[in-house]
């Protein structure tokens, strides 16, 4: 007999025993996989996770296939234009929201008198008088052209007349996007700072010559124009830049609710084309690249100085600690720093919130502070980079321990069982050897790590206790040190990250 035939399964055939598995998905930060050591003197390792491609996933979806063009030249001309004006960058524009029955202008007349100017105006409508006054106070630019156009002349508010408005230019995030659409390289430790420069104001039928460059030279590296809310038609502003580029600007009002400004570089003129109905009302700002210096805090030219309170708890610590060379951890984060490629000398500039005011309380006592990179109980000098070649460290290393293995002795941070000893916030000393007993299997843990003791050394690695140098931690605080950066590095065929931080180091006699 035949068996019966089988019937036919709607259910999905199973998988074949070489289809490849996901592993399982844990939560972390941006897909790193956060081992967190067992002693704060160990090295901290980050594992990075294998991106779909290499563990076999592959996805359905295909690119899309390039366009077909007619006239490749023309097409290679485009996005060559696409990229020159992505790259050079001399003019940008933006609105701020501003609510404009709340924005006043005050100014003095010719005869003495100070007024006040509301907005929003539509001089079709009712045109206030003391924009009546602003327009007998101003005088002609002295780029009109007088023999062109007489009735379109431009004017401007004397310099040598109070003018002010309650638009705080500080209030608003312009110098923020100047910086970052005029500014982008802009070095550390550098800001912007704007300063008021003059009033226009075109009337209907009239425009603006073209002003160039060398009027204003003040030292100043941009111009901001912010048009006021006057109702206008025309009058788009145009700005040319050395090389023959320009840009126009075409007032694009959202409502009353905004203001328009529209940024340019210092080496570039500017115009406007025939106001064709209104007033149009433009304030300029230059704008200026100001730096404080590191050593900034003897010369007294840093941002802020610390407070007599925070001197009151310092000088204890400085009083307890003389003839030593002691540490501090930095508590704020950098970003954009590689270790492998930079000293850590370069964050002076980013010194941020506590960090900051630290390192200048010492330069204000005019003792010498460096910054050091670190890494479980290693520092590396101030001229040394964290470098860790791209070959595999462990098929590279040794067998045997580093010949540097740290063990507890007096006058070291470190302890037998490899852990740190915070030092107390006002004396203490250290703690003698062996009152911290040995866990059982701790001589076995640091065989894993071996190789990369070994490469950290020969980077340049050195040892705290070496260098006598204490590290000043919280006695009660046991949570791992801010200024986080990482070295990636390959060990037996994995990616993973170096966790480097900063440690604040100064000599106080």
């Amino acid at each position: 007999m035949y068996a019966p035939p089988r019937p036919r399964s709607r259910a999905p055939s199973p998988l074949p025993p070489f289809a490849p598995s996901l592993p399982p998905q844990t939560p972390s930060d941006n897909g790193l996989h956060y081992r967190r050591p067992t002693s704060s003197n160990e090295f901290r390792v980050e594992k990075v996770g294998r991106s779909p491609s290499a563990m076999g996933h592959r996805s359905g979806s295909t690119l899309p296939s390039e366009p077909s063009y007619n006239d490749e030249a023309a097409y290679r001309q485009r996005v060559a234009a696409l990229n020159a004006a992505r790259d050079r960058q001399f003019a940008t524009t933006g609105h701020i929201v501003v609510d404009s029955t709340q924005l006043v202008l005050f100014f003095r007349s010719k005869s003495g008198i100070s007024q006040a100017l509301d907005f929003p105006i539509d001089v079709d409508y009712n045109s206030p008088p003391a924009l009546d006054v602003l327009v007998t106070a101003c005088r002609p630019h002295q780029t009109s052209d007088y023999n062109g156009y007489m009735d379109r002349e431009s004017l401007f508010y004397p310099p040598t007349l109070p003018l002010t408005t309650s638009l705080e230019l500080a209030n608003f995030p312009i110098l923020d996007a100047v910086r970052s659409s005029l500014f982008p390289n802009l070095p550390p430790g550098s800001y912007l700072t704007a300063m008021k420069d003059k009033l226009e104001l075109l009337l209907d039928g009239g425009r603006l010559e073209r002003q160039p460059a060398h009027l204003r030279n003040d030292g100043r590296a941009a111009t901001v124009i912010i048009t006021l809310p006057v109702h206008f038609q025309g009058g788009a502003l145009i700005v040319r830049e050395p090389s023959g580029a320009q840009e126009r600007f075409i007032t694009k009002s959202r409502g009353e609710g905004d203001l328009e400004w529209v940024a340019f570089l210092a080496n570039c003129d500017y115009e406007t084309e025939v106001v064709d109905k209104g007033y149009r009302v433009m304030i300029s700002y230059g704008v200026y690249v100001r730096s404080f210096s590191p050593e900034g805090a003897i010369k007294f030219e840093c941002l802020s100085v610390p407070t007599d309170a925070f001197f009151d708890a310092l000088a204890p610590i400085m009083n307890l600690s003389r003839g030593r060379t002691v540490g501090f951890y930095l508590g704020n984060d950098y970003l954009g720093v590689n270790p492998s490629l930079v000293t850590a000398d370069k964050l002076v500039p980013q010194l941020k919130a506590g960090d900051y005011l630290l390192y200048h309380a010492f330069k204000m006592y005019k003792l010498k502070v460096d910054l050091h990179w670190t890494a479980g109980e290693y520092f590396w000098p101030t001229d040394r980079l964290v470098e860790l070649d791209g070959e595999d460290i462990a098929a590279t290393a040794s067998s045997h321990a580093s010949p540097r293995m740290p063990t507890g002795y007096p006058g070291s941070i470190n302890t037998p069982a490899n852990r740190p000893v915070p030092i107390p916030a006002f004396g203490g000393g250290y703690p003698p050897v062996g009152i911290y007993p040995i866990p059982p299997g701790s001589a076995a843990q640091p065989i894993e790590q071996d190789p990369l003791r070994l490469k950290v050394e020969e980077s340049g690695g050195k040892l705290l206790s070496e260098a006598n140098l204490t590290v000043l931690t919280d006695w009660n605080h046991t949570a791992n040190a801010g200024a986080v950066e990482r070295v990636p590095f390959i060990s037996h065929g994995e990616l993973k990250k170096f966790v480097v931080n900063v440690l604040l180091v100064v000599f106080i006699p």
